[in-house]
């Protein structure tokens, strides 16, 4: 029996590196997150989002980065992108096309046009990680717009015009 439990222990070392329990662990997060954080009013892909933060390399560090943790992100971004084109109505797109257009242009640039610098000559990064990370500032609406559209102002003109940068 202690040879099995030794054996056993082997596998649940942090950060896990067994495949099966890595699957497993994320599997069970996308599962529970969304249905907890629906009690209290919170969308489910917020709980994603945090609950991969908490068990990744930064957090409790229950997975480090590898294949896994790079193929479910992926995964994840391509999920919110998905869930996004659905909820986007096309007519209304069309009918705001210019508007859209600009205001996309401008939300993006301006990001990118103050991050750049801020990163660069303040915080003291590199060119590539200052272009990357306004990068990241420029492309809010992919994460913002399944959070919108739950609570219910994603039929806003402002909203529709905002999303319309996307597509």
């Amino acid at each position: 029996m202690e040879e099995f439990l030794n054996h056993l222990g082997e596998h649940f070392r942090l950060p896990l590196d067994n495949p099966v329990l890595i699957f497993s662990l994320i599997l069970f997060i996308i599962l529970l997150a969304p249905i907890l954080l629906s009690k209290i009013r919170v969308p489910g892909i917020i709980g994603l989002i945090l609950s991969g933060i908490i068990i990744g390399p930064h957090g409790l560090q229950l997975l480090e980065e590898g294949l896994f943790v790079q193929v479910f992100s992926t995964i994840g971004l391509l999920y919110i992108m998905f869930i996004a084109g659905l909820e986007l109505d096309i007519n209304e797109f069309r009918a705001y096309r210019n508007k859209s257009l600009l205001f996309g242009l401008l939300t993006f640039s301006i990001p990118l046009i103050v991050g750049f610098p801020v990163c660069h000559y303040i915080l003291g990064y590199g060119v590539d990680a200052s272009f990357l990370t306004a990068s990241m500032f420029s492309t809010h609406t992919l994460v913002t717009y399944p959070i919108v559209s739950r609570i219910g102002v994603s039929k806003n003109q402002a909203v529709a015009i905002t999303v319309g940068e996307l597509y």
